[in-house]
C-alpha cells in the first residue's frame, strides 16, 4: 500500500486569542498540494517497524521512538493483528523539511490514518483520536481545503475555486518550531477571516504567524520578497513558518519561478505542485 502525505499550506491563519490551557484560538483555510511525503506499507509482518528514508530522514534521526508521530498512530488505531500476524512495516520517504510549516508530520500521520482506516473501518471518533496526535492531522487526514477554527481541530471542508491552481514552495531550510513562533505573537486580535470563496479568502487575509516568525528566521523576509518578484497572485508564509508558497494562474509561470528561484538562490529548498 501506498500513500502520499500532502503538503498542508495555510492560505490564511488569523489568531484570535490566547486561552487559558496555552492553546490558541484561530481561524485558518487549509489547503492541500498533491506532492510531499511518501509512506509505503507491507502489511502481515511480525511486528510493527518503522524506517524513514530520503533527503530529509536525517533531521528525525534520533528521536525517541514515544516522539515518533507514526507510532503514536498506529497506537492509536485500532488494526486487529497489529501485534501478531498482521504488523506494519512503514517506510517514510521524508521529502518535506521537518518543522517548517507544511505539516511535515501531521501529513504522515493523516496519510497513515487514511491507509489504516481504509483497511479496517473509520471508528466514529476517528476525529478525536487524531486530534490527540496533533492540531493539524484532522485536517491532514481530510486533505481537502477545508477551514478550521478552535484550535483547528474543528474543520468544515468548503468548495475551493483553487483546485488546480500551480504551486510553489519554498523554504531557507532553517527549521522553526511551533511553539516559539506562538509566544513571539503580540496577542492582539485583528480580526476574523473574511467572507467569500476561498480565493477571495486568500487574497483578503493574513498569516499572524508571520511577524513573529520573521524575528526568529530572518531569512523569511528575503523568501516572500524572491517569490513576490516572480509575480504569482499571492505570497504567504504557511504556517508557523519557515516555508512560504506562491500560487499561479499558470504551470508554466509556476515553473519560471522554480527555475529562477533555484538560480538566485540554490541553497533553498523548493518543491512544485498542484492545489488539490
Amino acid at each position: 500500500m501506498k500513500a502520499i502525505a500532502y503538503a498542508k499550506i495555510n492560505l490564511a491563519l488569523h489568531l484570535r486569542r490566547r486561552r487559558k490551557d496555552g492553546y490558541h484560538d484561530l481561524e485558518t483555510v487549509f489547503a492541500f498540494v498533491d506532492a510531499g511525503d511518501l509512506l509505503s506499507v507491507k502489511t502481515g509482518q511480525a511486528e510493527d517497524r518503522i524506517e524513514v528514508v530520503g533527503e530529509f530522514a536525517g533531521a528525525l534521526a534520533g528521536a525517541p521512538v514515544g516522539d515518533n508521530i507514526l507510532a503514536a498512530a498506529l497506537n492509536a488505531f485500532p488494526r486487529p493483528g497489529a501485534n501478531g500476524p498482521d504488523g506494519w512495516h512503514v517506510t517514510l520517504e521524508k521529502n518535506l523539511p521537518v518543522a517548517a510549516g507544511l505539516g511535515g508530520g501531521s501529513a504522515d500521520a493523516g496519510a497513515l490514518i487514511r491507509l489504516i482506516c481504509e483497511t479496517y473501518g473509520w471508528p466514529d471518533d476517528w476525529r478525536e483520536r487524531a486530534a490527540k496526535l496533533g492540531a493539524d492531522v484532522p485536517a491532514c487526514v481530510i486533505s481537502q481545503t477545508c477551514v478550521g477554527t478552535g484550535t483547528g481541530t474543528d474543520l468544515t471542508v468548503v468548495e475551493s475555486d483553487l483546485t488546480g491552481m500551480s504551486v510553489l514552495l519554498v523554504n531557507p531550510r532553517k527549521p522553526l518550531s511551533t511553539g516559539p513562533v506562538f509566544k513571539a505573537w503580540n496577542g492582539i486580535d485583528r480580526g476574523p477571516l473574511p467572507k467569500g470563496s476561498v480565493r477571495e479568502q486568500a487574497v483578503a487575509g493574513r498569516n499572524d504567524m508571520e511577524a513573529g516568525a520573521r524575528t526568529l528566521v530572518p531569512e523569511i523576509a528575503g523568501v516572500i520578497g524572491a517569490l513576490k518578484g516572480t509575480r504569482p497572485w499571492l505570497a504567504r508564509m504557511s504556517g508557523s513558518g519557515a516555508s512560504c508558497f506562491a500560487i499561479y494562474d499558470g504551470e508554466d509561470q509556476r515553473d519560471a519561478a522554480a527555475a529562477e528561484i533555484a538560480a538566485s538562490h540554490p541553497e533553498w529548498w523548493q518543491m512544485t505542485g498542484k492545489l488539490l
